[in-house]
């Protein structure tokens, strides 16, 4: 039972999918190594024997050449599509993990909290779904496969020469398994601290340089960017020092094998030249006890790699393992509804950092295809309220019964990207005429036929290329293609004259249908065509008022005008 709760994270992660394809690799690496000693062993005992028949006409013909050889041909076939599935099955395996990995860890990064915890460091972030997922390639590939391997050559080698003299089998695999399994346990002790150093190097050169490249005007003007450069030198020279030190540790790791290797092919040399003199055991199979000699420490060389990395990869482990945790342990605290109901029951919600809550004892109804305008000074809870429907704020107390819902924000957020990646953001799978579809019911689509290349124009980063209205349409398209029953926008024609606000508003209220549609604004166009407005305050509704009312009109008078 693994005792490290990160570990445990990780490789349940491992263990939870393409569990076939792991232990199938896993099998065919271990095919590959006895298959490769077998044949060794058989072609050495097979040439001796076949040299020693040949001294006379009476063996030479009575010697049975085709059984050896068809067992040679077979091992040797054996091997090569073992070998050949072994790198299929474990790289797929691993890498189809890996995958999952950093999709879950970015998804759990997406969370407001955790986004906000990095927000400060984004170097950190790149970091982590690049290195330290990569690095944990080695708990298995360069580790597991490599271990399971070298134990079954270890028994394999024990148990063949076993049969030539049960003493010297038993010698052979108790100094296989004392010297093969020291050396890189040895290795990875001494390369802990340099694979630390390693990889906090490496990660200070990589924020280091991201931040000369994006901040050198700010640099340059503070007369910092020859200190950051000196700063990057460093970074890079302490890289170096840690790459020296491991390399010098696996080389030695090699050196020592490789000297295990020549004791044991000495002593098996000396062993089987006693057998064969006593009468024991014959010349052929002499040569196969050395040759398998020779080959029962080779699996072990795999691990000296390993052993230098595995470091790096428990550190990589203690990094990403806690957020695996985190998200094993958060539970969804809302329940699900499909059809567009919104039911909040005494809520309560907190924004990390902060000492009052956003929202406080806050309790609603909103009925399927509702439309709701919520409105209230800056700081009321509006923005709060649509994030907690979104799924980016957490409960702190109470209940709430909510369908999935989209939310669309202040900012727009737009990609390098083609216009037809922006939009399939929303929708992988939509074709070509979805896309177009979305984009009239947005009011876009004349402008996007005006270009040459139509959806496949390249915007730059930040949506650049676009105006500020056709930015907030294309962003109005990407939600349009969504197909969640609930939709959520937060001031969503602030910054927008007043031509281009009302036409975009005008074209949510006609695309929302069945619905439930929810506006936080400050502005009487984008609430005066909602079934109700709710006055918020101090994260609480303190008026609910319902069209055709004189508190309504009231509210709605109170709002700013175009």
């Amino acid at each position: 039972m693994i005792r490290d709760k990160n570990l445990r994270a990780v490789a349940s992660l491992f263990l939870a999918g393409n569990r076939r394809h792991l232990a199938a690799g896993m099998a065919l690496s271990l095919s590959t190594v006895l298959a490769g000693m077998a044949l060794l062993g058989l072609s050495g005992w097979f040439i001796t024997a076949t040299a020693i028949a040949g001294l006379s006409l009476g063996t030479a013909l009575a010697f049975d050449v085709f059984a050896p050889s068809a067992g040679i041909r077979f091992l040797a076939l054996a091997r090569t599509a073992a070998r050949y599935g072994e790198r299929i099955a474990t790289h797929d395996a691993t890498l189809a993990i890996l995958a999952e990995l950093r999709e879950r860890l970015f998804r759990g990064w997406a969370e407001a909290r955790a986004a906000r915890a990095l927000i400060a460091r984004p170097a950190r972030l790149l970091f982590r779904l690049t290195v330290d997922i990569d690095a944990l390639d080695t708990l298995y590939l360069r580790v597991m496969v490599p271990l399971l391997s070298a134990m079954g050559a270890a028994l394999a080698a024990a148990i063949a020469l076993g049969f030539l003299s049960p003493l010297l089998g038993l010698a052979t695999g108790l100094f296989l398994l004392t010297a093969g399994l020291g050396v890189p346990v040895l290795a990875a002790r001494m390369a802990r601290k340099p694979a630390r150093r390693r990889a906090h190097a490496l990660e200070a050169l990589r924020a280091r340089s991201i931040d000369l490249v994006r901040g050198q005007t700010e640099l340059v003007m503070a007369n910092r960017a020859g200190a950051q450069r000196a700063a990057i030198l460093a970074a890079d020279k302490r890289l170096a020092e840690a790459d020296d030190d491991l390399n010098r540790i696996e080389a030695g790791s090699g050196v020592a094998l490789g000297i295990a290797g020549s004791a044991l092919l000495a002593a098996v040399l000396l062993a089987s030249a006693q057998l064969a003199q006593a009468g024991a055991i014959g010349a052929p199979a002499a040569a196969f006890a050395l040759l398998i000699g020779l080959t029962a420490i080779e699996p072990f060389t795999a691990l000296r790699r390993g052993a230098v990395e595995i470091g790096r990869a428990m550190l990589a482990v203690r990094r990403i393992g806690p957020r695996l945790r985190v998200q094993e342990r958060e539970t969804p605290a809302a329940g699900q509804s499909c059809d567009g109901s919104i039911r909040l029951a005494h809520v309560s919600a907190l924004h990390t950092g902060c000492d009052h809550p956003a929202l406080y004892d806050l309790s609603l109804n909103i009925a399927p295809g509702e439309r709701v305008a919520l409105i209230g000074d800056s700081g009321a809870g509006k923005s709060s309220l649509l994030a907690l429907l979104a799924g980016e704020l957490m409960l702190t107390g109470g209940n709430i019964e909510a369908s999935p819902a989209t939310l669309l924000t202040q900012r727009t957020e737009l990609f390098r990207d083609t216009l037809g990646g922006n939009l399939r953001l929303a929708a992988p799978a939509a074709t070509d005429a979805d896309l177009r579809l979305a984009l009239e019911a947005a009011g876009l689509a004349e402008f996007v036929d005006t270009l040459p290349l139509g959806l496949n124009t390249l915007l730059g980063e930040g949506g650049a290329g676009l105006s500020a209205g056709q930015a907030r349409r294309l962003a109005l398209a990407r939600l349009l293609l969504r197909g969640s029953p609930v939709w959520l926008f937060d001031e969503p024609t602030e910054g927008l004259d007043g031509k281009t606000a009302r036409d975009v508003i005008a074209r949510v209220f006609a695309r929302a249908g069945h619905r439930t549609l929810i506006v936080a604004t400050h502005i009487r166009r984008e609430a005066e065509g909602a079934d109700r407005i709710l006055l918020m305050e101090c994260g609480r509704v303190i008026r609910d008022a319902r069209r055709g009312s004189a508190e309504y009109q009231d509210l709605l008078v109170g709002l700013r005008p175009d």
